[in-house]
């Protein structure tokens, strides 16, 4: 299966270019400005589009070998930027007010995280260090079902006047991204309505069938939040309450999302035990549809269905070669991350928090979570598999970063009441990550052609709130740590596949425009790294450690990060 962005230059072969810049020395050069090549001479102090050399460009970075974004091999040139747009590549001289030698690095578009849920963290650290710092310049979140809109009329009514994060408490994407915008960021932000959101804000946290009238509702709420700039709709169908819909209900909700020729992403149901189900589920939506469908974090979690990846990968293409439009993406570790509640039976997470911590502590009502919880866990290998993130309530600091059966040891308790006592202390929020999967399974995915790199985590800082809690190290490492470990060691693929996979291919199951690829006219998301030392440093124990090898990172043309620090200047992030 071929890559699906195919990019040549209509004015001149990257052969050509080369050679063509060879013969010519160093008295003249050919180089690509505004769509058009002109042969330029270094003496004359002009341009072939007419005007003085005195900085033609914001920035030049010289030197470095480009990956464009496309999958193709990589060009030894400089990249000339100019008003937030790449202006030129080719032999460009230094006309600059800022010079950058590449020599030795890879200069590349901004990566695309297609996967992320950034969300309201953006407000709380609106560099978007985590991210800023691995050479994220776009982050997509809102996903998995959840996002931090649209609110219900009563909600809104009651919280109106209000403030959040400093801003207006909004109603829906329209008074979210003004917040932001407001606020400014560090890297460019779009967000998928979730699905799971609009289930509560219209039928509520129960397992009901929703009514016409209320389906009715949720396609409005949807078809509005896409006409003011929602990429989609995003399911998390391991979830409450946006596992309780029919099909019926997501096929209606889905036929909006293929109206808009949006984007449909999907939790899907089950990523173990009947995984295959799931994506035949997940592709018999789209096909019902007519909507396009990215699977989000494809994997197969616990031993026992480490082998059915050959066949997950077969339901894709073949979906694929009927017709349909379909990508998945993947983080590049084996360890997942989620909420422990997933530990309580769906059917059993109904209604508020309140609601659960009763029934976890009702003595019959809470042996059958336990032995649901126990089962679970068993799966996914035992109690020494499972890592305990940030606890925040009095007394439990020490269950922090501890798997299962060290918080056991800690506290003389067995494994499911252990599980329960952190539950209902912890208010159900407790995350956790479970090491269930495996590494040739890992390659195998990654490496399929329709496969995005994305990090599943979120926008984090070392620096205030943010920075007391325990994310998955993917939040800080994704992309170096595919480009180090797995691309460089472990030889996965070549570097412009990796780039690829990063870049364009992202940018184009988005639909998102003048993204994704060093093109002229382009944007000017750009990262230069070195190939040779870029790596991840942050772990499970430790996650807030930027990682190494990321040297400049520029978005819409600001020069964010210089030498691997923050520049201070104005930060440039948009809505896509």
């Amino acid at each position: 299966m071929k890559n699906k962005i195919i990019d040549d230059s209509k004015n001149i072969s990257r052969r050509n270019f080369l050679k063509t810049s060879i013969a010519l020395g160093g008295l003249s050069t050919i180089a690509i400005f505004g769509g058009e090549s002109f042969v330029t001479s270094a003496a004359s102090g002009f341009t072939g589009s007419g005007f003085k050399t005195k900085e033609q460009f914001d920035t030049i970075i010289a030197n470095g070998l480009i990956y464009c974004g496309d999958g193709k091999a990589p060009l030894k040139a400089d990249l000339g930027l100019k008003n937030g747009k790449i202006s030129a590549i080719g032999k460009l001289g230094k006309s600059c007010r800022e010079f950058i030698d590449a020599k030795g690095q890879a200069v590349s578009p901004g990566f695309i995280d297609i996967h992320t849920h950034t969300d309201t963290n953006l407000l709380e650290a609106p560099l978007g260090d985590s991210r800023l710092f691995q050479g994220v310049t776009s982050d997509i979140a809102g996903n998995c079902g959840g996002s931090p809109f649209p609110y219900s009329d009563a909600e809104y009514e009651a919280a109106k006047g209000t403030k959040r994060f400093g801003y207006p408490f909004w109603k829906n994407i329209d008074g979210f991204y003004d917040a932001l915008r407001k606020n400014t960021i560090g890297i460019n932000f779009k967000s998928y309505t979730g699905q799971g959101t609009l289930r509560h804000v219209v039928v509520g946290d129960n397992n009901v069938p929703c009514t016409p009238d209320q389906l009715k509702k949720m396609c409005y709420l949807l078809d509005q939040q896409i006409e003011m700039g929602s990429i989609g709709l995003s399911f998390g169908l391991e979830y409450t309450p946006g596992s309780y819909g029919s099909r019926e209900e997501f096929v209606e909700l889905l036929k909006v999302v293929a109206k808009h020729n949006a984007l449909y992403a999907i939790h899907m149901r089950n990523e173990d035990d009947r995984v295959e189900q799931a994506i035949t589920e997940a592709i018999d939506l789209a096909r019902a549809s007519g909507a396009r469908l990215e699977i989000s974090h494809l994997k197969a979690q616990n031993e026992a269905n480490w082998g059915k990846v050959p066949n997950m990968l077969k339901l894709i293409d073949d979906a694929v070669a009927s017709g349909m439009d379909i990508c998945f993406d993947r983080y590049p570790y084996t360890a997942f991350s989620t909420d422990m509640e997933t530990f309580v039976p769906l059917n059993d997470r109904q209604g508020s928090n309140e609601d659960v911590i009763a029934r976890l502590k009702d003595p019959v009502k809470s042996k059958a979570i336990g032995e649901y919880a126990l089962s679970r866990i068993k799966r996914l290998g035992g109690p020494h598999c499972v890592l305990v993130a940030a606890c925040f309530a009095p007394g439990n600091e020490k269950y922090s970063g501890k798997f299962i059966d060290e918080c056991c040891a800690i506290s003389g308790m067995d494994v499911w009441p252990m599980i329960q006592y952190l539950l209902i202390s912890e208010n159900l929020g407790v995350q956790i990550a479970g090491f269930a999967m495996k590494e040739s399974n890992l390659r195998a995915i990654l490496n399929h052609p329709l496969a995005m790199v994305a990090s599943d985590g979120s926008v984090y800082s070392p620096n205030g709130r943010l920075g007391t809690e325990m994310p998955h190290p993917r939040s800080y490492g994704t992309f170096p740590n595919y480009l180090g470990k797995y691309v460089r060691d472990e030889k996965f693929c070549d570097l412009q596949t990796a780039i690829y996979k990063c870049t364009g291919l992202p940018a184009h199951q988005l639909r998102l425009k003048e993204r994704g690829l060093l093109k002229v006219g382009y944007a000017a998301d750009v990262v230069v790294f070195n190939p040779v030392t870029i790596a991840d440093i942050a772990t499970y124990a430790k996650p807030h450690q930027f990682p190494r090898g990321i040297d400049h990172v520029f978005v819409n043309g600001a020069h964010e990060i210089s030498g691997g620090k923050y520049t201070g200047c104005k930060l440039a992030g948009v809505i896509l």
